[in-house]
């Protein structure tokens, strides 16, 4: 059966008197009779065509007889059992299944796509032009209104006059007929039975005569005539009177003129022969042909009739594509389209969803936010271009918090062929079962789940963990109990971050320091960081578990950004996590309300330990790896960056709407990493998760939240403040040319560590005395290990006098700066590091 739009269907009108090819193409000139033998006819072909009339002659023996039967008393017992026979209703007759075409709405009620098999919009009779009524009538079967099921006779006219010439001359089946040789060509499920609904025999045609029968007396002449109307092929791959309106002139069917309706009437009989796109002059004859017949049927004036057989034939042409690909939102449309073949809720077989989708008629009410999907496409193509040289793509899917409504779904390339140039078939922003992506591994955007199991467990923001270089991860247990530590392992802070010292879960998280978070992750549990996880939502995008290893937390699982963004959505709404949904409703086409998979949403996190969350991934936006990206609203978020550059993120959020950006390379990021990079001109050393991700996010939330009220973040309890803020800085005390002893007493005193370095050189300070102190004295974090380093007396050549006298002074009448200026720290720490 015709899949898209652009498809034609074989003639359906090879009835009594019609085509008894099937195939229009082979029909002869438009307006001039079909004859059956030709110079070109086979000897195969005039066999068939002769053997064809053979029947059709026998069939109109059968019909004069079942004109005769009910006169016919002294006819006996099996007469009346064949009148009897052929005015029942036959078993299995149905006249529903006739497929529409399903419409995809965003969520402002804006159709996004269709699918069909054959694109057609049932309407009901008030919404078809009276004068495209008459138009059909006039040319199809203008005593429509006055025989029964069978119009014995023109049936009988037009096969005399068939038989007689040799040729098709007359068409002879009336409008009932013909509604149902086109039901059940359209009921039809395989080749065999399609076939078998257009074989020439008298036996299909005693079937169909006796649907008919049935047929009226089950509807009305109007309801039949409608139901014709909607179902027959107007040519191009229009299906119905309200389709074929609007593909050839861009109108509904109730605004057709004169013109337009005759034209669309003539095209029924060879859809292919007179399709105005194609065979424009053909299309005007048989328009004209049209006139002409209802002007002698006095249904228009002549005068009339004849002005408008000289207007041109004038198209407005829309076409109408079934799928996604021409779609505005093709990679969500998508995602709504495998939502729909996967679940069970729409269908017990993948067949069955298929066929509700294509032929249902359906009305999906989605979620998409169009203003989101524009401001997100608009991002990510400004930064990674559907056709880069480069080969990079990049992802973005947008979550409401509170209610898992998916906004927006955009992937930086078209939907079409891999092996075009930026295209794909792969929904990179969505998991396996919607997408048939893999997945990719999120990086340090998994840090966020490791930071929400220790609020959970009641740590506060002041809580300090040592940072080293280096970390080996030994002694981390999975939820099954099993030793998963590596003692062969190393792993370091790479571009994430740095260590060394001691931070806070504030400065940890804001520094996106690697060790800190292997450190915290063994503090918390590796199992419950886990489990925490798997409370927001998360899984890998093959739909498998997570994984569990030590490097858990620093993201080496591969998941989507949908699933991201659903997890951080969580955070904006105060702990409450919802499943992704696309899909808000659904309408079959007589206006029914179909089930659709339902909304579910769990508190899995405690609204003060999610206010906590927020408190400090706020601060990434201000303070830390991404500062100077945020919103001008409250918002959070974190950034994440793949070992080895090989992909980067950025996940964040306020308490109206959540997104997660990913960048990579589908080639493979290990293999492609993303250093030395050129996208449209804008040329990356290495690229961090604040570099190309957090402004592809920066600038779609700006976009997809304009002109709407900013919604605040609620203050964390004063029990997380109670080791303080987590970014408070202490005094050093000054300890230089005290005893190494009582200095380090001092400064454990004051809360620091201490570590002794190397004596040095030093005329000031006496031997065994603390000569320097690095960091010297002022404000630091608590915590910060205090390096001393002994003095070995003056050196060689030299003593304290001579020492003095080679200082500068200032005059006793100048005084001291008070106010000199400090240096701005670097970029990307406020202790002036460099950036994770």
């Amino acid at each position: 059966m015709p899949t898209g739009a652009e498809g034609d269907d074989p003639d359906v009108r090879d009835d009594v008197g019609d085509d008894v090819s099937g195939d229009p193409a082979e029909a002869r000139g438009p307006g001039r009779p079909r004859r059956f033998f030709s110079g070109s006819t086979t000897r195969a072909e005039k066999a068939r065509a002769v053997r064809g009339l053979g029947a059709l002659g026998g069939l109109a023996g059968f019909i004069v007889a079942l004109m005769l039967l009910p006169t016919a008393c002294t006819a006996g017992v099996g007469a009346r059992d064949t009148a009897d026979w052929f005015s029942t209703e036959p078993d299995g007759l149905s006249t529903a299944g006739v497929p529409q075409r399903s419409r995809v709405l965003a969520a402002d009620g804006r159709t996004i796509a269709t699918f069909f098999y054959q694109n057609r919009v049932d309407v009901p009779m008030e919404k078809i032009a009276p004068v495209l009524r008459k138009a059909v009538l006039a040319i199809e079967d203008s005593r429509f209104y006055e025989h029964g099921a069978i119009d014995v006779q023109g049936t009988l006219r037009a096969l005399a006059s068939n038989v007689s010439s040799g040729e098709v001359t007359q068409g002879g089946s009336g409008i009932t007929q013909q509604y149902v040789k086109n039901l059940l060509l359209t009921q039809a499920d395989s080749t065999e039975e399609r076939e078998a609904a257009k074989e020439i025999s008298a036996a299909r045609k005693i079937r169909e005569l006796r649907y008919a029968v049935a047929i009226e007396k089950r509807f009305p002449k109007e309801e039949i005539l409608r139901r014709y109307l909607n179902i027959a092929y107007y040519g191009d791959g229009a299906y119905g009177i309200e389709a074929a309106s609007r593909h050839y002139f861009s109108k509904h069917a109730s605004e057709l003129d004169l013109a337009e309706a005759a034209l669309l009437a003539g095209v029924i009989r060879y859809p292919y022969a007179y399709d105005p796109t194609r065979h424009a002059r053909a299309a005007k004859d048989r328009r004209n042909v049209v006139l002409d017949r209802m002007a002698e049927l006095g249904w228009i004036d002549s005068a009339e009739a004849e002005k408008t057989k000289r207007q041109p034939v004038e198209l407005d042409v829309q076409h109408t594509r079934s799928g996604c690909v021409a779609s505005e939102a093709p990679f969500f449309c998508d995602y709504v389209q495998r939502e729909i073949l996967n679940n069970k809720v729409f269908g017990k077989t993948v067949k069955e969803r298929e066929e509700l989708l294509k032929r249902g008629g359906l009305t999906i009410r989605t979620t998409l936010d169009r203003r989101a999907q524009k401001a997100a496409r608009k991002a990510v193509l400004a930064y990674v271009p559907a056709k880069n040289s480069a080969h990079k793509a990049a992802a973005e899917a947008m979550v409401e918090p509170g209610t898992g409504e998916i906004k927006a779904m955009v992937v930086g390339r078209e939907l079409g062929p891999d092996g075009e140039r930026g295209k794909t078939w792969i929904n990179f922003a969505a998991d396996a079962s919607h997408g048939s992506s893999i997945g990719m591994q999120a990086g340090s955007t998994f840090k966020a789940f490791t930071l929400a199991a220790a609020l959970d467990e009641g740590m506060p923001f002041g809580t300090r963990l040592m940072a080293p270089e280096k970390y080996t991860p030994t002694g981390f247990r999975n939820c099954e109990g099993e030793n998963v530590g590596d003692p062969s392992a190393s792993l370091g802070n790479a571009a994430d971050g740095e260590g060394g010292r001691t931070f806070s879960l504030v400065t940890g998280t804001h520094n996106s320091v690697n060790t800190y978070f292997l450190a915290l992750q063994k503090e918390v549990g590796l199992c419950d960081t886990v489990k925490m996880a798997e409370r927001l939502g998360m899984r890998q995008a093959n739909g498998k578990p997570l994984e569990q290893f030590p490097s858990f937390t620093l993201g080496f699982n591969a998941v989507s950004p949908l699933r991201l963004a659903a997890a951080y959505a969580a955070f904006g709404a105060r702990g409450e996590y919802c499943e992704p949904i696309a899909i808000k409703a659904v309408t079959d086409a007589s206006g029914k309300k179909l089930k659709v998979p339902p909304r579910k949403c769990e508190q899995v996190l405690d609204k003060d330990v999610a206010d906590a969350v927020n408190h400090i991934l706020s601060g990434v936006l201000t303070k830390g790896t991404a500062r100077g990206l945020g919103l001008g609203r409250d918002a959070a978020g974190k950034t994440g960056t793949v070992d080895n550059f090989s992909a980067a993120w950025f996940a964040g959020y306020t308490p109206d709407l959540a997104a997660a950006v990913w960048v990579g390379d589908p080639r493979g990021g290990y293999r492609y990493p993303m250093t030395s990079l050129c996208l449209d001109g804008r040329c990356y050393g290495s690229v961090f998760g604040a570099t190309i991700p957090a402004p592809i996010w920066q600038r779609s939330m700006l976009g997809a939240l304009k002109g709407t009220d900013a919604t605040s973040f609620h203050r964390p309890p004063s029990f997380y403040f109670s080791r303080g803020s987590g970014e408070d800085r202490v005094k050093v005390p000054d300890v230089r040319g005290m005893d190494l002893d009582d200095a380090v007493a001092r400064l454990r005193a004051a809360g620091f560590t201490t570590d002794v370095g190397e004596r040095v050189r030093s005329r000031r300070y006496e031997r065994g005395t603390v000569a320097e102190m690095s960091p010297g004295p002022g404000s630091v974090e608590p915590g910060t290990t205090i390096t001393l380093r002994p003095s070995a007396g003056p050196g060689p050549g030299g003593d304290d006098e001579d020492d003095e006298r080679r200082r500068p002074t200032l005059p006793p009448d100048i005084p001291l700066p008070t106010n000199t200026p400090t240096l701005p720290p670097l970029p990307g720490d406020p202790a002036g590091r460099a950036p994770a």
